[in-house]
């Protein structure tokens, strides 16, 4: 059973932490890892043309072992909009064809789609979250599977709202595309890492993850899974290391027409970066010892009194079969002096995030129960 690893942070003693949607803290270890990379890169004599292949490889065996697909199929990316721009690129619409999004969706995920519809003079289709709360999660994804239809052919979603938590259903939106020829484009960001996802399952077309934050990794570097439906795709861009026998530096200038085998195409240029990817090496590795699963239920463990106790004082949150436990947001059911509140939390050093009408909590397993409680004491006084 996973226990609590806030010794394995930096985090300051009397900061409460329920922030990682935003960003996560970085673990010793990765930031190790970045010191250790930025020395190294210090006297580039120590580099040599092999270090810019062994670690990214290894990088992409380690994301691989998380989301259960082949390495192959991963790819190296600098952001979430840098794959899903990808993705859009590689998707040829026409007029009459719809693209479906869901309301308030993290822009990332919305402005691809918004440049793709008007190219191609398809329509955006966005599906609102319902209005009322009681089964809001269910209602929710009840209305995406209806309004997927034979003119779809793009869904694009996250597998939780980044805003509340709200978890889709993306096996039976899986099956549901797949009934119309439709891609499933998932944007992991704010999942992967913390919730488990398995491509063999859920088979997407293509996952897209941001390092920033569930992956524990740092700022400017993500991963992404591309599905056979984009092995004949193209690359956002062109680069050199992406290009066959790219290994052998004395002869670059033999420009080759064939990439790197598998989807290391659409690698971003200077993936070989010597401080990022040694972190997100750290970082994964330490994901993969932890296991989502069981981070899931850490969390669940150390949330579960404290939810119960806010929705029992006029506070609604997400019936917990319908949302994620790393990832939840709270609204209140009655008058609340929000200015109050704010200045409380910023008293307290509690921080949490605010998105729309929505407080969002996303706590980790540096947090603990107790932590929990002194939230729950700011909104409940």
């Amino acid at each position: 059973m996973l226990t609590n690893q806030r010794s394995k942070f930096q985090i300051p003693s009397g900061h409460t932490y329920l922030n990682c949607a935003y960003m996560s803290p970085l673990a010793k270890a990765v930031e190790k890892a970045g010191i250790e990379g930025l020395l190294k890169k210090r006297n580039p004599f120590s580099i040599s043309s092999e270090d810019f292949f062994t670690e990214v490889e290894a990088l992409r065996k380690e994301f691989s072992k998380l989301i259960k697909c082949s390495a192959q199929d991963v790819a190296i990316i600098p952001s979430a909009s840098y794959g899903l721009s990808t993705v859009a690129k590689n998707i040829s619409l026409k007029k009459g064809d719809e693209i479906i999004i869901l309301s308030e969706q993290f822009p990332s995920n919305v402005y691809p789609w918004k440049v793709l519809a008007q190219s191609s003079q398809s329509t955006l289709k966005i599906v609102e979250a319902p209005k009322q709360l009681a089964l809001r999660g269910k209602i929710w994804n009840e209305k995406i599977l209806d309004a997927i239809s034979p003119k779809t052919k793009v869904v694009a979603l996250g597998h939780v709202h980044w805003a509340d938590g709200t978890l889709f259903d993306l096996q039976a939106i899986r099956k549901r595309t797949n009934e119309v020829g439709a891609y499933l484009i998932i944007d992991g960001t704010q999942s992967v890492g913390a919730l488990a996802f398995d491509v063999t399952k859920i088979k997407p077309d293509a996952l897209i993850c941001a390092g920033y934050k569930w992956l524990m990794g740092p700022y400017a570097i993500g991963l992404a899974y591309f599905g056979e439906r984009f092995y004949d795709g193209k690359p956002l861009e062109e680069n050199w290391i992406s290009r066959k026998e790219s290994e052998d530096f004395t002869s670059l200038v033999n420009y080759q027409n064939e990439y790197q085998p598998g989807n290391r195409k659409f690698d971003v240029g200077e993936r070989s970066n010597f401080i990022l990817v040694p972190m997100m090496l750290a970082a994964l590795q330490m994901i993969n010892a932890w296991k989502p699963k069981q981070i899931q239920h850490y969390i669940k463990r150390i949330s579960k009194e404290p939810i119960a106790h806010l929705q029992e004082h006029d506070w609604w949150v997400e019936d917990e079969k319908v949302r994620a436990h790393h990832l939840f947001g709270i609204r209140p059911l009655r008058s609340v002096d929000w200015i109050k509140i704010k200045s409380q939390l910023v008293k307290e050093k509690i921080a949490v995030s605010f998105c729309g009408n929505s407080m969002r909590i996303a706590p980790h397993v540096y947090n603990s129960e107790k932590e929990l409680w002194k939230l729950v004491n700011v909104l409940c006084a």
